[in-house]
């Protein structure tokens, strides 16, 4: 997994544009409330780009919601704040919301086809958008700003006058990032912005997601399955597990030495490119969100689990400097031990 490319990480003394403090939200369900985003928090620096990565129901495209404000029923956010330099979006009222979104913070959605109208034009739509937070500007100026904006994720100008159906996943891809960023906010929410793209396209979607958030100097959090994907453009990873983050740190060393044994699995699953070996998947399944085991979630699938592990919920601590992991392995460890071989032996703790 090639991450030679990684671009440095912001000075750390940069302030927080996003803070994030004990987020959650719930899905009402007929078995009772499922818990989806279990107090999750982090901050995010101008410039920086997280990485969210886990299994599908992790809580991922839940907490990009959240973080935008746009969770609908059955969900609701329960608890938390979601501070976007220092205003709370969670205590916002509607209006506020409005002028916020687009402006402060956007969302380049995972279908992008869903996400544009199969009636309008595309030009239509980026002016809608541009309209409905700058007002002012002829027609000839709010043309100039489109084709601009098209020019920049690499699309012809001549796209602005066709419909979604008659572009491309990748055009249409494309077309979500030029309205997203069309007013240059600080935070970009990227769910998945490669699914169901081909390798091809992924890298030249991926590509343009870098030079757009260059160019603005966004931060990005990018949601996706993908972890060398989330490798190669991350500045930091996070990794999520039934609701939880249950580890975050930056990418190389989440990559060479991962301190929770799901992000350790999750590693071991992808294909090497310097040497071959067996890939093993990760045991079992994760766990229903409206009835989780007792203790840690990943215990039943956790090769070092013990007797603590089935009672006992883990923390969220630092286990080195910069370095966050929700297992009760530690502080009395350093670091994982060796997984055995044979994963059906016992790990020696």
């Amino acid at each position: 997994m090639n991450t030679a490319t990684q671009p440095e990480q912001p000075a750390a003394d940069d302030k927080p544009v996003l803070v994030v403090e004990e987020l959650e939200v719930v899905y009402d369900t007929a078995a009772g409330p499922a818990r989806a985003c279990d107090k999750v928090s982090f901050t995010l620096r101008p410039g920086e780009r997280l990485g969210l990565i886990g299994e599908s129901g992790s809580g991922k495209t839940t907490m990009g919601n959240a973080l935008m404000r746009l969770t609908r029923a059955p969900g609701r956010i329960v608890g938390g704040r979601v501070l976007l330099a220092d205003r709370d979006i969670l205590a916002m009222s509607e209006r506020e919301l409005r002028e916020t979104r687009l402006r402060d913070i956007a969302m380049i959605p995972q279908g992008a086809m869903s996400s544009l109208n199969p009636v309008m034009r595309l030009k239509d739509q980026m002016i809608d958008a541009i309209l409905a937070h700058m007002k002012g500007g002829g027609r000839a100026a709010l043309d100039s700003r489109v084709a601009e904006l098209l020019k920049r994720v690499g699309l012809d100008p001549g796209v602005a006058n066709k419909y979604p159906h008659q572009l491309s996943g990748g055009m249409k891809q494309r077309a979500v990032m030029a309205i997203a960023t069309s007013l240059a906010p600080k935070v970009i929410i990227a769910d998945e912005p490669t699914s169901a793209l081909d390798v091809v396209v992924q890298r030249q979607v991926m590509v343009t997601l870098g030079r757009l958030q260059d160019g603005i100097g966004a931060a990005v959090v990018l949601i996706g399955h993908d972890m060398g994907l989330i490798a190669q453009f991350s500045d930091v990873v996070g990794v999520m597990y039934a609701g939880k983050l249950v580890e975050i740190g930056p990418v190389q060393q989440i990559i060479n030495a991962p301190r929770h044994p799901y992000t350790r699995l999750l590693i071991d699953s992808l294909p090497g490119i310097e040497t071959k070996r067996s890939l093993t998947g990760i045991p079992g399944l994760p766990p229903r969100l409206v009835d989780l085991p007792p203790g840690c979630s990943f215990a039943p699938r956790c090769p070092y689990a013990f007797e603590r592990c089935t009672s006992e919920h883990p923390i969220s601590r630092e286990v080195t400097p910069n370095r966050h992991a929700a297992c009760l392995l530690y502080p009395q460890h350093t670091e994982l031990p060796p997984l055995p071989a044979d994963r059906s032996k016992e790990v020696v703790l």
